[in-house]
């Protein structure tokens, strides 16, 4: 973990954000918002948090999987030179993950799956006396339109699994459109808070926000949840009006100003 002692979280997450646009451009298109938008949350909790020799990460959505890869490195979970090959055939870096993934612990296929297995893993830590391991699980707010996601929620906090943390990048988009334009998910802190969760709802973009609700929810004896309200077009300027935040076209042209943009803020 010492080269993550050598950034600040803000540094950190544009770092995360350059490789993703490094990763991205060979292709032209890919799955770049959601780094965007989770960059601040991945930062916050490779650099303070997850103890990648102790505690479990689950990344739900299996297209968020390219912020996972770009954090990465400096947790000494993946040769930086790696990234490289993401999304090319034959490469362990698939573009959205599978159970092959490194780097993570769980990755999921069908949306809405994660949490359930978060759920296994933090039972079997509590059944095999695995003191002070933490089970952290990313979801996406277009999750909670699928049942299973509820489902279990309701067993964590039946089970009162307080070694789990769940972090929603709530960033409002999703392949059909804006979440709020296909589904209704609010209020999202308080439908968690009634199921019997810890609940926090911060700017997802906001390290010193994003470190604090991390403390009080590993504090916190039930399971909690950190709402991060985040953009797909955060920290990158260059981006046209019109970019689609789940699935951005990556031209030439605009790979290299992305590029610029974001070597000249990490200068």
């Amino acid at each position: 973990m010492t080269a993550l002692n050598e950034l600040t979280t803000a540094r950190y997450a544009d770092l995360i954000r350059l490789r993703a646009v490094r990763m991205v451009a060979p292709h032209g298109f890919g799955y770049l918002g959601q780094a965007l938008s989770s960059a601040e949350l991945f930062a916050t909790l490779y650099a303070g948090h997850y103890d990648p020799g102790r505690d479990s990460l689950v990344v739900s959505p299996g297209h968020y999987i390219i912020a996972a890869f770009a954090a990465a490195p400096e947790a000494g979970l993946l040769d930086e030179e790696a990234l490289a090959t993401y999304g090319f055939d034959d490469s362990a870096l698939e573009a959205i993950g599978t159970e092959r993934s490194p780097a993570v612990d769980l990755t999921g296929g069908s949306l809405g799956m994660g949490l359930s297995g978060a759920v296994g893993f933090a039972l079997a830590d509590r059944l095999q006396d695995r003191a002070g391991a933490r089970v952290f699980a990313v979801l996406s707010d277009g999750e909670l339109e699928e049942g299973q996601v509820w489902e279990a929620a309701l067993f964590a906090a039946h089970h009162r699994l307080g070694a789990l943390t769940v972090l929603l990048d709530a960033n409002d988009s999703q392949v059909d459109g804006p979440v709020s334009s296909i589904t209704t998910v609010e209020p999202i802190a308080g439908k968690w808070e009634s199921f019997g969760w810890a609940a926090f709802d911060v700017d997802g973009h906001d390290p010193t926000a994003l470190d604090t609700a991390l403390r009080a929810a590993v504090a916190d004896p039930r399971p909690a949840i950190v709402v991060a309200r985040t953009s797909t077009k955060h920290g990158l300027s260059v981006l046209p009006e019109g970019a689609d935040g789940h699935f951005i076209k990556l031209p030439a042209l605009l790979a290299e100003a992305a590029i610029r943009e974001l070597e000249a803020r990490l200068a």
